[in-house]
């Protein structure tokens, strides 16, 4: 059989008019054409499917039972059609995302993902937190499609949009000495016990801040190696020392530790958003890369 789509719409139309003329209209063709296209249909099946008079048509039982599959099919077909052109506009699928643990600190980026499931809540976002080492080879690999890191250096393979610069902040117990000053400098830190990253963790804070106090000649005196930010605050809230961290970490309170700026004007750090320079990005991706963008200037701030 060789039926097209166009013979069911056809039939459909004839079937539920009940008169060629009318369905002509409908469909927006002559009668004879489709009076030959009906005969056609039926000659495919090998089955009467209207009984035809001078004056009327009706369905026979055939038609019946055809009019209902018909219907059926062209319903899947425009449900088919409808989730692809969904799918390529970024309206459905599912985008995966990997982040550090700071990006969900910073409120215009939580701000624009909340408006992305508000204005696309078919789209499924798959959120892996990783730390900025651990999400470069997925993003190459195509397991990750954007990754929210700090800046480090990275393989040409992949691309970057600077979507956030923010100060660095020196963290000190409620009790310490420098904690009723109004600001410090790296100096004044540099003879402190320091809680710091283990660098075997990969964060992208380590060569940041590490970084910073090399470019300032300051060796810190690291005497607490973790592997997450959230756990050199609670060292710093017990007082087991100093440390300095991104401003959006202000966000978690804690009453045992107090944020001082950083006299340094380039103790600052950046978080990227990145995706694989060779792979062609969903409209889902460009969708929430816009929404960064937009928000980008906003961003450069404390929060």
């Amino acid at each position: 059989m060789n039926i097209e789509l166009r013979h069911l719409r056809y039939f459909v139309a004839v079937a539920e008019e009940l008169h060629f003329g009318h369905a002509a209209e409908r469909l927006r063709i002559s009668q004879p054409p489709l009076s030959h296209q009906i005969q056609m249909l039926e000659t495919q099946i090998g089955a009467r499917l209207l009984a035809r008079t001078n004056r009327s048509v009706a369905l026979t039982p055939a038609g019946q039972q055809f009019l209902v599959d018909a219907r059926q099919i062209l319903s899947l077909v425009d449900d088919a059609a409808s989730r692809a052109a969904r799918l390529h506009q970024g309206r459905s699928g599912e985008l995966k995302i990997g982040f550090t643990s700071s990006a969900p600190f910073i409120k215009t980026v939580s701000e624009s993902l909340s408006t992305f499931r508000r204005l696309y809540p078919d789209v499924k976002i798959l959120m892996r937190e990783m730390n900025t080492r651990e999400q470069i080879t997925p993003l190459s690999e195509g397991e990750l499609e954007l990754g929210l890191m700090r800046n480090t250096k990275l393989p040409d393979n992949l691309e970057w949009r600077q979507i956030l610069r923010e100060p660095l902040r020196a963290l000190v117990h409620r009790l310490h000495p420098l904690a009723g000053c109004t600001s410090i400098s790296l100096t004044q830190l540099s003879r402190e016990p320091f809680v710091f990253f283990d660098s075997r963790v990969g964060t992208g804070l380590y060569e940041d801040i590490l970084g910073l106090l090399q470019r300032h000649n300051i060796s810190p005196y690291i005497t607490q190696e973790v592997g997450e930010a959230m756990t050199i605050i609670s060292l710093v809230s017990a007082g087991l020392g100093v440390s300095i961290l991104p401003a959006s970490f202000q966000r978690v309170r804690l009453s045992d530790v107090v944020w001082l700026p950083i006299e340094e004007p380039d103790a600052r750090s950046e978080l990227w958003l990145v995706w694989a320079r060779h792979r062609e990005l969903s409209q889902q991706a460009i969708k929430i890369i816009d929404l960064l963008s937009e928000s980008s200037v906003c961003l450069q701030s404390t929060d």
